[in-house]
């Protein structure tokens, strides 16, 4: 990467409502982290706002107000987020959704798109499994390593 977009992905990173992002790309990995108080926003102001524009922190505090999201109450195995982007549960708006709760599932198959600057990437299962819990809505801003679903492994 240029220096030029180096500097643009931190400036957008910056004024998002991300609190923390790691890319890795041929060869190149950028890890940022923001020291703030605040929780990150709810997904649909994140969803709702441009990309260039901070959101509202009134929202972030609202957020923070907000319960935490039970991860220790998940058990079985999972399928996590490789990194930090918006999923996707269908390859386009007019689409099927890839998978849905009961579905079973082979390795390498597509369960949802994530989206990561404008790159859609999609999330293949990395081993045969039938899907228990889908933990993320369509939309929804997700974390590196966050959980997307609960599976059973086949």
């Amino acid at each position: 990467m240029e220096n030029k977009q180096i500097n643009a992905l931190i400036t957008k990173f910056d004024e998002s409502g991300l609190s923390k992002i790691k890319i890795t790309r041929d060869g190149f990995e950028i890890e940022m982290e923001k020291a703030t108080g605040l929780v990150a926003a709810p997904v649909q102001a994140v969803a709702a706002a441009p990309v260039a524009q901070a959101a509202p922190v009134a929202a972030a505090a609202a957020a923070s107000t907000a319960p935490a999201p039970a991860t220790a109450t998940i058990t079985g195995d999972t399928i996590d987020s490789p990194m930090v982007g918006t999923y996707y549960a269908a390859p386009s708006p007019d689409s099927a959704p890839f998978i849905k709760v009961g579905d079973t599932v082979k390795k390498g198959q597509a369960v949802a798109v994530l989206e990561a600057m404008k790159i859609m990437n999609e999330l293949e299962a990395e081993f045969d499994c039938k899907i228990l819990e889908i933990l993320v809505t369509d939309g929804q801003a997700v974390e590196y390593d966050m959980p997307l679903f609960v599976v059973e492994k086949i």
